[in-house]
């Protein structure tokens, strides 16, 4: 049984996302939600959102499936677009500013009791 939820284009650097995704892989999903409800970063709202997606996939793929015994199988930052944009500076030059995405993937599987 394999559970994914996929949140794509959100606005956050995925070098900051991995920081707060390296601390739930490979734990339980009730854990990994506390973690991330008491994680002081942007990105655990955003990652958060996407586990309890993931839970609801489960449960409706999967009716007969138990929300305790899931954990956390994969969970990966991949890089999406880069916006890029400019930004006056001295002297009549212009820097670029780049406006980072993620694509944040979150697998879940059941453990057997």
């Amino acid at each position: 049984m394999d559970v994914r939820a996929i949140a794509k284009f959100v606005r956050i650097s995925p070098q900051k996302t991995r920081l707060v995704v390296d601390l739930v892989r490979g734990k339980q999903v009730e854990e990994a939600l506390a973690i991330l409800r008491f994680t002081n970063k942007r990105a655990s709202k955003l990652i958060e959102k996407v586990l309890r997606s993931a839970i609801a996939n489960a449960q409706q793929k999967f009716p007969t499936t138990d929300v305790d015994n899931l954990f956390i199988k994969k969970v990966f930052v991949n890089q999406g677009p880069t916006l890029k944009r400019i930004r006056p500076a001295p002297m009549g030059r212009a820097y670029r500013v780049l406006h980072r995405m993620s694509h944040i993937t979150v697998e879940l599987d059941e453990r057997s009791a």
